[in-house]
Formats: structure tokens, C-alpha cells, sequence
């Protein structure tokens, strides 16, 4: 069986940057899904953050599943971003919808000035009455608050630099399972502070060690700081290796992440039936 793979950097406007994803648009004749094994092998083989997989179920509508190399993902923004990118560039249409398993309907918009415009639901991350020492223990900078949110634990920082410079101890962090792990700061006093906050995103139990641009994160990144500094428009960059830019925009209980993407490989896969 043949199946067509594309692979996209998300999250930037030049190759080689922000996070890479594959898109697999299954055959609109294939009966239900390959199986979880399979797909699990193809995400496994691509070795990227997320491979997404497409069933079209009617025009602009696609349900859409997101596996990394380790196991399927709830919810990936930047594999949701790079399948927008594919399918605007085949359908002359102004809006996608992707069905989820578990976090709803996502909707897609082509902006004005060719950022694509993602719409996620508020996920807001809060206090816990404990954290597990774990955490703590695999950090070299102590963070000023620690919330949690469905996806992961919070490290918020007062200087975008400890952000850069943390190194956390990743076996410690994998036995936070099933929570991945963001740290954030606000964006002064880095890159002429040009950005509202920064983040890094670190998963090793459910994907890799650390991702290179979360978008589902900043479902929870954008209340948080759109709090704290009384604003609802926000620039954003995730300051891993590859780096990323996002526009957050909080809309009451939705959040609007954007970003571009840019194609990098197009082609066909050869799978078993």
C-alpha cells in the first residue's frame, strides 16, 4: 500500500527551523483507519515530533490523529499547523476543521498576511496542593511557581535566560508520566524583547527530550500570560534550537494560535496493507 507523505517545519517562515512534522492524507476510499500499529511504525520510521494522519470525512472537514515515535498524542498544534498547510495548498478553501478524539473541533483560517490561524480550547494550567520532588530535583534553576494543566507541569521563571540556560535532568522528568514539562518566562531582556514570553518544552516520556515548538501548549501559555500582563494579543517564541514564533490570541474560553510553515518534503510511502 501507498500513501502520501509530506513533511512541513511548522512555526517558521524558512526551512530547517521551528518543529518539523509528517502528514499522511489517507486515500478518501480507505475503510476506517489503518491500524495503531502501523501508524505507530510510520511515526516511528519518520522519527519527528508528530506524524499526523488525516481522514477526510467531507469537504474541509478531516478527523485528524497525531503519533510521535512513542505513542499517540492527545493534542499537537504544530502537526495540526502543518496538516492546515498541506491541505490549503491542495483545496481552494478559506476554513479546515479537524475532528479530535479528544479535545473537540479544532478550526483553521488562511489570515491576511499568510499566517495560519489555529483555533484550540483554553486549557489553563493551576496550582496543585503537591509537586512531585522529582520535578524540583531535576532542575538547575528553581522556578518562582509551579502550576500543572491537563498536558503538563508549569515552571514559570523571571528571566527568559534561566529559561535558555536550563539543562533538566530528563530521567527525572520521565518519571512525571504522563505530564510533559514547559518552562516559561517573561520575553524582556531577550532578543531586544521583541516577544511577550518565552517557553521550552521538554517530553521524554511521551515523545522526545525536548520539543522544538509546542503550539498545544500555548492553549495554556496564552491565559496564563494574557493574565499577567493584562492583554489578550500576544507574541510568542519557544526558545529550543530551532526556535519558533507564535501569535496567541485569547478569545474568551478559545485560544487562537498562528503560525507559518513551510514544505520540505513531499512524496509517497510504501506500508503494508
Amino acid at each position: 500500500m501507498q500513501l502520501e507523505l509530506y513533511q512541513v517545519d511548522a512555526f517558521t517562515n524558512q526551512l530547517f527551523a521551528g518543529n518539523a512534522a509528517a502528514v499522511v492524507p489517507l486515500p478518501d476510499d480507505m475503510a476506517g483507519w489503518p491500524s495503531e500499529q502501523l501508524m505507530l511504525q510510520i511515526a516511528a520510521e519518520n522519527n519527528l515530533s508528530e506524524t499526523a494522519f488525516l481522514k477526510k470525512l467531507a469537504p474541509a472537514h478531516y478527523q485528524i490523529r497525531w503519533f510521535s515515535p512513542l505513542c499517540e498524542i492527545d493534542f499537537c498544534g504544530h502537526a495540526t499547523l502543518a496538516a492546515a498547510f498541506v491541505l490549503f495548498a491542495r483545496d481552494a478553501v478559506a476554513e479546515l476543521r479537524f475532528s479530535t478524539m479528544k479535545v473537540g473541533d479544532l478550526t483553521v483560517q488562511q489570515g491576511q498576511d499568510g499566517w495560519l490561524e489555529m483555533n484550540f480550547p483554553k486549557r489553563p494550567a493551576t496550582a496543585q496542593a503537591e509537586i512531585p520532588p522529582a520535578l524540583l530535583q531535576a532542575l538547575n534553576y528553581q522556578p518562582v511557581e509551579v502550576l500543572r494543566s491537563e498536558q503538563a507541569w508549569f515552571l514559570i521563571y523571571d528571566d527568559a535566560i534561566k529559561v535558555q540556560q536550563l539543562t533538566p535532568d530528563m530521567a527525572l522528568l520521565k518519571t512525571l508520566w504522563p505530564f510533559d514539562v514547559v518552562a516559561t518566562a517573561p520575553g524582556r531582556g531577550f532578543a531586544d524583547g521583541q516577544y511577550d514570553f518565552v517557553s521550552r518544552y521538554f517530553w521524554p516520556a511521551n515523545g522526545g527530550e525536548e520539543d522544538p515548538v509546542t503550539g498545544s501548549i500555548h492553549a495554556g501559555l496564552t491565559p496564563y500570560w494574557a493574565e499577567q500582563f493584562d492583554k489578550t494579543s500576544l507574541l510568542a517564541y519557544q526558545a529550543s534550537s530551532r526556535g519558533g514564533v507564535l501569535r496567541c490570541a485569547l478569545q474568551g474560553e478559545r485560544v487562537q494560535v498562528s503560525g507559518q510553515a513551510r514544505l520540505y518534503l513531499q512524496g509517497r510511502i510504501t506500508v503494508p496493507e
